[in-house]
């Protein structure tokens, strides 16, 4: 993958990974996930698996868009045999490596080879939103390394700009990009989409990133608290749901929403803070800078474990 569109956001990303699909292969049906989430401009919002968000806004994109469970790859080989069977044109297959608004959702370790061999089995593209797993975030440079997999697309944003630069962007090959160039290279365009600034950031960012091996500190890092966050699982079976993720994406899941708003606000109160998720509300991500110390990891730690037993008193 060597050609690459500039946007601000994510969703602009996505958005201009399906232009690109769609221009490139002709066709204009999307298979994605249930509680996937890309975005909320109204092409990205179609790929989105949650009706909360969807089902104010009426009616989303005009081409077929098909839910399949996540992790699921029999559910995306038969996807793509009944399209093929009744003649609807798929573009792509769109998926996070692993999802991370439902909450640090990992696939099982067949879901991505066994997808990747599906859409060239039947010329359809594979696009990976590493939106939020990339640059190092999962433990590997991007997620789906996880599982030896290459994509047609993959998109990336929030880290490029060192989680500070409004940047994101869409990467793609040579091939697949020149229908983006030729004959029009207007179709998709933005105002600030890779302005100088945020590009300087992204540079930055990339350089850090390589020269810091970042993605090994998230593997050892996540390797280091997990273990500990699922004590607490053990420790409070009437609290916890799991702990699921990989190096320092991870979400904790708890019995309902209502536990996982009383997790997350004695740990506000306890200085600290965590990110609920837009598509499973009863999960609280924690997802730390990937340079975080092994001593805020253990004070993190401390502060839930006094926030659980806090709750659980009252249960």
């Amino acid at each position: 993958m060597k050609y690459s569109w500039f946007g601000a956001s994510g969703t602009e990303a996505n958005e201009a990974a399906m232009k690109i699909a769609k221009l490139y292969t002709g066709k204009t049906a999307f298979i994605v996930a249930v509680k996937g989430f890309h975005g909320k401009t109204m092409g990205s919002l179609s790929l989105m698996g949650k009706a909360d968000y969807r089902a104010p806004m009426g009616p989303m994109y005009a081409g077929q868009v098909y839910h399949v469970p996540f992790g699921d790859a029999e559910a995306v080989e038969k996807q793509l045999e009944v399209c093929e069977k009744v003649g609807i044109g798929v573009a792509a297959v769109v998926f996070e490596p692993i999802q991370g608004e439902s909450g640090a959702i990992v696939p099982p370790d067949d879901f991505w080879p066994r997808v990747r061999a599906a859409t060239k089995k039947y010329g359809v593209l594979l696009i990976a939103d590493e939106v939020q797993t990339g640059l190092g975030r999962t433990g590997k440079l991007w997620g789906v390394q996880h599982w030896d997999v290459v994509p047609d697309i993959l998109t990336v944003a929030k880290s490029l700009g060192g989680g500070v630069m409004p940047i994101s962007a869409v990467t793609t090959t040579e091939e697949i990009f020149q229908p983006m160039m030729y004959p029009n290279p207007f179709m998709h365009t933005t105002t600030t989409g890779g302005g100088a600034l945020a590009c300087s950031a992204a540079i930055a960012a990339i350089h850090v990133t390589l020269r810091e091996k970042l993605w090994e500190q998230a593997a050892e890092k996540g390797a280091y608290l997990m273990p500990q966050l699922q004590n607490f699982v053990v420790k409070y079976p009437h609290v916890f749901d799991r702990v699921t993720g990989k190096g320092l994406l991870i979400g904790m899941h708890f019995k309902n929403p209502e536990t996982g708003y009383k997790v997350a606000a004695g740990l506000f109160k306890r200085g600290v803070l965590v990110a609920g998720t837009l598509t499973s509300a009863q999960t609280i991500r924690i997802e730390p800078p990937l340079v975080v110390t092994h001593e805020q990891m253990d004070e993190l730690v401390n502060r839930l474990g006094d926030a659980l037993a806090e709750i659980s008193r009252t249960m």
